[in-house]
């Protein structure tokens, strides 16, 4: 297995100041593994159990056999690790793990689960102030690179010249493949372009779909898929739900709710607008984004070359996206800014100690230009770092910094 350090990063942070830690996201995305990746050595012993088993459920049944079963498995200090792999599927487990982490100071209790439908509502109600909640996204380009090759990964941290293409060439190469095919993990350990897709439809439709299946009823199914292919052709714009309605024969409400529950599974993620009182912004519509470009490219039916496609800039901006939620701190948002008049700014990255505006462009720029919008937004907002993420440029024209898309992940690093 191929650790993703920055997880495990963030699970031992966690540790140092709460007894629980929940890793949240959607199927196949590698939330088990980073579990099994956990170093286990800091710890006198560690127990591992299976939500999903029923003989596991019924130890939960009440707090005294779920304390005897670690008596035996874990020591009778409870000094250790407890992991519960899919623990939503465990009735009344919140409550439990809140007893159990009370009463035994020296246990830390690592779980996985998901969908944050129930997850989040049981937790914040039952394990508030105990719990950190972690979200496990598909791989980052970054990560993607260490699947494929270490070599890649260490060019992609270590080039300090951003815009040479003789030294980016590979990585290029690289993240054309990523765009197309995400980051999902088992989709990125093959180089085969066909298996590739094969495991991402896998997905789709044995895990995913599957799951949907629990919240939405049999004779609004037809009109689910409906939506999704709708939202997959429709990725950087704003989501309209009169219009998805209309072309998914689904009533309103129930639009709404599915939208609802597909961000709660990690399948898309709104996006809402930056609302200032020295411009009118265009409603409150908000924008969709896939949390894999992979899943949204099967959803889409398409894994044409980027070159070919007319819906490359659309997926680079979705990219871009991910990039810059993955890295955001816990106190940012991240939204989007669009006028009347047509001035538009894809994402704003609002924090208590500083703003920052990133310009998505799919294209290759032969010299620095000035991104008239972008400046105009900053300045009557006071922004000073500035963006644009594009294909193949690097370097600095007035107060714009031009970082390509391989790079992304240096947003706001600069």
């Amino acid at each position: 297995m191929i650790e993703r350090r920055d997880y495990i990063e963030k699970v031992t942070n966690a540790f140092k100041l709460l007894p629980i830690v929940v890793l949240i996201g959607t199927r196949q995305v590698g939330k088990t593994s980073i579990m099994n990746m956990y170093p286990k050595d800091a710890y006198r012993n560690s127990v591992l159990l299976n939500g999903q088993d029923v003989e596991t459920a019924s130890l939960f049944n009440q707090l005294s056999t779920i304390e005897e079963y670690l008596r035996v498995y874990l020591n009778s200090d409870f000094d250790g690790l407890l992991m519960i792999d899919e623990f939503q599927y465990i009735n009344g487990v919140s409550v439990i793990l809140k007893l159990l982490a009370d009463r035994h100071n020296k246990l830390k209790i690592l779980c996985t689960g998901s969908s944050s439908l129930d997850i989040l509502q049981h937790v914040e109600e039952s394990m508030a102030g105990r719990v950190r909640i972690i979200e496990v996204l598909s791989l980052s380009f970054a990560e993607y690179l260490t699947f494929k090759n270490d070599k890649l990964y260490d060019l992609q941290q270590s080039i300090e010249d951003m815009g040479n293409p003789s030294l980016t060439e590979p990585l290029q190469q690289a993240y054309q493949e990523y765009l197309i095919y995400g980051g999902m993990p088992r989709a990125a350990l093959t180089d085969n372009h066909r298996e590739k897709a094969e495991v991402l439809n896998d997905i789709y439709q044995t895990y995913l779909m599957n799951d949907v299946r629990h919240y939405i009823s049999n004779t609004h199914f037809v009109g689910f898929n409906r939506l999704l292919r709708l939202l997959a052709a429709q990725i950087g714009n704003l989501v309209n739900i009169n219009e998805l309605s209309r072309e998914s024969g689904l009533s309103y409400t129930d639009c709404e709710k599915y939208l609802h529950l597909l961000q709660h599974m990690y399948i898309i993620k709104l996006v809402e607008p930056f609302f200032t009182n020295k411009r009118k912004v265009i409603g409150k519509m908000k924008k969709v984004y896939f949390c894999d470009l992979g899943l949204r490219n099967i959803i889409y039916n398409s894994f044409n070359d980027m070159a070919f496609r007319t819906d490359n800039g659309a997926i680079f901006e979705n990219e871009v996206f991910l990039e810059l939620w993955r890295s955001r701190q816990a106190s940012e948002t991240i939204q989007f800014y669009r006028t009347q008049n047509g001035t538009e700014v894809d994402f704003v990255i609002d924090g208590p100690y500083n703003k920052k505006a990133v310009e998505c462009k799919y294209k290759r720029f032969n010299r620095l230009t000035q991104i008239a919008s972008l400046n105009g937004f900053c300045n009557d907002e006071g922004i000073n770092h500035r963006y644009v993420a594009n294909i193949n440029s690097a370097g600095t024209l007035g107060d714009i910094q031009f970082i390509p898309g391989i790079f992304t992940d240096r947003i706001g690093k600069q």
